[in-house]
């Protein structure tokens, strides 16, 4: 039976009406929404670095509405258990038997706010669950749906009460995006937006309007758009010579003085990956190296560590990784 394709034109313009969707509920955060999309095309996860208030929830929330796809918010904490994201048995008084209670875990999009806040152990059952897409509860193993993507969250600043991810851990996350604060342009949208939001009548009693609320219900596209855009991804042509450039510049990581771990071969698939995806957003069926430049912090930065003779120095990794890409192209 012969796959039918949908043409580029009408799967760029599914997916930057997506865009603005999002864009009509969130102010200024165009790129992140870039990255939530390549996560989603590519099947891949995604972990946000920014500091609270940053619309994180809102952003993946509205996505997921505008997508059509299920979602589920967990809030990590030190006393989080893996059942708590996983599901477990219990046990019903009137079969005598033991039922299934899944858990957040089975959803499209979920969630994991502040995952650094959780034990290791609770950590390591989601991240299990990332990368081999199924959950063992009891004796019976359960498929997760389709698309299952996790988009973790972390604090950068406040390190009290958290466990930092290892670094293998670490490495199951195709991108890591540092969020910053709005321009102060943005800025002024969003308060501006904040102030038309009004008052909605619950019975007798009402409740001040947020966000949340403003988000619509309807979604754009079906599942068979979403399903024909990834595949649209997968399609998108690498040239041998962007595919030696990639090897190149993970190649330099592992052997750069000022590092002492660089990046595994998960990095390298990860920028093909990443490039294809938006390649497609930017309405190209072919990989760019500005497509490589523009992913290479998000994939490698969380996936490489200076040594400890460069941080006495002051380098940082971003200036590290700079300098690589610089002399890749060189």
């Amino acid at each position: 039976m012969s796959t039918v394709h949908t043409p580029l034109s009408q799967t760029t313009e599914y997916l930057q009406a997506i865009r603005q969707r999002v864009g009509t509920i969130v102010v200024g955060q165009d790129v992140v929404v870039e990255r939530m999309l390549i996560a989603l095309l590519t099947s891949g996860h995604l972990l946000l670095e920014g500091m609270p208030g940053l619309a994180k929830t809102l952003l993946v929330n509205t996505l997921a509405r505008a997508m059509h796809l299920n979602f589920r918010r967990i809030q990590f904490t030190i006393d989080l258990l893996p059942s708590d994201i996983l599901g477990s048995e219990i046990l019903d008084e009137r079969s005598g038997g033991f039922r299934t209670h899944q858990g957040p875990v089975f959803t499209n999009l979920l969630l994991a706010d502040e995952i650094n806040r959780a034990a290791p152990k609770v950590q390591g059952a989601l991240l299990e669950a990332m990368q081999e897409r199924k959950v063992t509860i009891g004796s019976q193993t359960y498929g997760l749906p389709v698309p299952f993507v996790v988009i973790a969250t972390q604090n950068p600043i406040e390190q009290s009460g958290t466990f930092e991810l290892p670094e293998a851990q670490l490495d199951r996350f195709m991108l890591c995006h540092r969020l910053g604060y709005p321009t102060p342009g943005e800025e002024e949208e969003i308060l501006r937006r904040n102030l038309k939001l009004g008052v909605k009548r619950e019975g007798a009693g009402a409740v001040v309007r947020t966000e949340f609320d403003m988000i619509k219900e309807e979604a754009i596209g079906s599942e068979t758009d979403l399903v024909a855009a990834m595949e649209a991804a997968n399609h998108i042509h690498v040239s041998d010579v962007f595919l030696k450039h990639v090897v190149d510049v993970v190649e330099r990581s592992r052997k750069h003085p000022e590092l002492e771990l660089g990046c595994s071969p998960r990095a390298g698939i990860s920028l093909l990956k990443a490039s294809r995806a938006r390649a497609l957003l930017h309405g190209r069926d072919y990989v760019v190296p500005e497509d490589l430049f523009a992913l290479a912090e998000d994939v490698m930065l969380h996936r490489i560590r200076l040594t400890y003779e460069a941080l006495a120095e002051g380098r940082t990794a971003k200036a590290v990784l700079r300098g690589i890409l610089e002399e890749s192209v060189s």
